[in-house]
């Protein structure tokens, strides 16, 4: 009785830890590592993109980088994609340099801009008038991380306006930081905007005008992925080829990752979850 006992023990034994290879098998379809750099709306895409991969099995990394590492990143393939290509302007010299190396999967979000915002109460309406008020602005556009594309267009601005302000750099967080601050004290700044972005929907803001068009009309951001790719995982190709949502979507993302001591993943996670018809156009049928 005893030998039979451990017998059937044994066999439960064996089968239970093949089941559990099965399954194990069946949700470790590889690891997908995505790069991004610190923007609020990259950071939403970035971790929705995440949670949606991990629904369909995948593990899934994410590389903190500069915008021009980012990009080289994806292209030497240390990274196998990014859902951050600003085309045709904003990171029209990473493309150039690089899109032999990449494949450019297509829109993911329609529509966006970029330009000076500056509060909606301002005097100054257009960038040719900044240096009329250049000292209201402390002589300075307060601008993010000096890697970004609209950081060498804003050079290319202050140059093409002859503008008597400075371009100071930082990062996203610190530029928001120095706007909020500004608003509350209502005094003048002037900073490297773009939508979508959740800047817009808590205050009052306003683009300045761009007479000489050197920001450039809409915008749209690519999704950017590793030569070899699909080739290697086919459905996780499919999938960032399949991602595509509005700015409102991002918005809500936005909006969710700038409450206190709110988690981006958590929050990219959640909304996956309250928003699975649209994450089901993007998953391959079963």
């Amino acid at each position: 009785m005893a030998q039979r006992s451990m017998r059937l023990a044994g066999m439960a034994l064996i089968a239970g830890a093949g089941l559990a290879a099965t399954t194990a098998q069946a949700q470790d379809k590889g690891t997908i590592n995505l790069a991004y750099v610190e923007w609020s709306s990259t950071v939403a895409s970035t971790n929705v993109m995440r949670a949606v991969l991990e629904q369909a099995g995948y593990e899934v990394e994410t590389s903190s980088l500069s915008a021009a590492a980012m990009w080289q990143s994806v292209a030497t393939g240390d990274t196998d994609a990014l859902l951050a290509g600003w085309l045709p302007t904003t990171h029209e010299d990473y493309y150039a340099q690089l899109k032999d190396q990449l494949v450019d999967t297509g829109v993911n979000l329609d529509g966006t801009k970029l330009g000076l915002v500056v509060p909606a109460d301002s005097e100054v309406d257009s960038i040719a008038d900044l240096n009329a008020h250049a000292d209201d602005f402390d002589n300075k556009i307060t601008g993010i991380d000096p890697g970004a594309g609209i950081m060498r267009l804003t050079d290319k601005v202050i140059e093409e306006y002859d503008l008597d302000l400075n371009l100071q750099s930082g990062s996203g967080a610190t530029m928001t930081a120095a706007l909020k601050s500004a608003i509350a004290n209502d005094e003048e700044i002037a900073v490297t905007g773009w939508t979508p972005h959740w800047m817009f929907a808590r205050w009052d803001l306003k683009y300045l005008d761009d007479p000489k068009n050197v920001y450039g009309g809409a915008e749209q951001i690519h999704t950017i992925v590793r030569q070899g790719l699909e080739e290697d995982m086919p459905e996780a190709y499919a999938i960032l080829d399949a991602f595509e949502w509005t700015a409102e979507d991002m918005g809500e993302v936005m909006l969710m990752n700038q409450e206190e001591d709110s988690d981006p993943y958590e929050n990219a996670k959640q909304w996956v979850e309250d928003n699975q018809d649209l994450v089901q156009e993007w998953l391959p049928a079963s």
